[in-house]
């Protein structure tokens, strides 16, 4: 009979291809791509059916699953702790000044283990960005208009780095008028090792946060007392290197509240901003 099926038309009609179910193949032979419901307006074989069953509710994002920040952290924490095995002594000597005035100014220019120093200055940026991200995520919104984290974390962290760039421009601009540039560069590394203990202290209080639930009331708590322990760091060797001999209290105010009360406002402000235009406005 030359209209009976031969034996790969039948054996493709008793097991018909994948494309077949669909009916996305033009090339498919006619019986293939009619059946009972061929004609009906609602059939639409190119779109995929549902899943059986209930969709369940999705797992919540959590900081403590993200593998990324993890590692992040994981990486900070190794690395400060070979900034520390490699520049354990000038950090000792660092702290040593800080309890005893020095006769003379010793900016330290060439010592190696400024580059480790400067890396946790790096790193304290980072934990800053990381613990405002919590701040806001708890307090303000949970729902922004990027999708990954990583990317909030990132503009935090990029406006924090250039907070205390233009921080030390400014320094250096104002003391290099009135005080010397020898004086100008004892203060900018002086200031660079406040921050790293900055960033040290404040490690402890973000692994606390993202693996043991630490309550972000007790952060934020937490946050502010090593803020205003540095402030007093920061005024303290502000009198050691520039206002010592001078002994005029009223300047020491006026130049700290120009460039270290004014700054840290001015970044509040910002970050302030930022996360308004972050976050998703209902």
């Amino acid at each position: 009979m030359t209209d009976s099926l031969s034996v790969n038309d039948t054996i493709c009609f008793l097991f018909p291809p994948e494309e077949a179910a669909s009916g996305l193949d033009v090339n498919l032979p006619q019986y293939y791509r009619e059946s009972f419901f061929a004609k009906d307006s609602l059939l639409h074989p190119e779109l995929k059916g549902g899943r059986f069953g209930i969709a369940g509710d999705p797992v919540p994002y959590t900081v403590r699953n993200d593998n990324a920040i993890t590692c992040m952290l994981i990486f900070c924490f190794v690395m400060a702790l070979v900034s520390f095995a490699h520049s354990s002594q000038y950090i000792l000597r660092q702290l040593r000044d800080f309890l005893y005035i020095p006769r003379t100014s010793n900016p330290n220019d060439a010592d190696p283990s400024n580059r480790f120093q400067l890396f946790l200055s790096l790193q304290t940026c980072l934990l800053l960005a990381i613990i405002y991200f919590f701040y806001i995520n708890h307090y303000v919104t949970g729902t922004f208009v990027l999708d990954t984290p990583y990317e909030i974390i990132g503009i935090f962290f990029g406006i924090i780095i250039a907070y205390f760039i233009a921080k030390d421009i400014v320094y250096s601009i104002v003391n290099n008028v009135f005080f010397g540039s020898k004086k100008n560069r004892h203060w900018i590394w002086t200031l660079t090792f406040i921050t790293a203990l900055e960033g040290i202290a404040l490690f402890p209080a973000v692994i606390l946060q993202v693996y043991f639930n630490l309550p972000m009331q007790n952060v934020v708590y937490y946050f502010i007392f090593i803020l205003v322990l540095t402030k007093i760091l920061t005024f303290y060797k502000c009198w050691v290197i520039f206002f010592r001999q001078i002994s005029v209290y009223l300047q020491i105010i006026l130049y700290l509240c120009a460039l270290e009360i004014i700054p840290l406002l001015s970044l509040i402000g910002i970050m302030v901003l930022i996360t308004d235009r972050l976050k998703v406005n209902f």
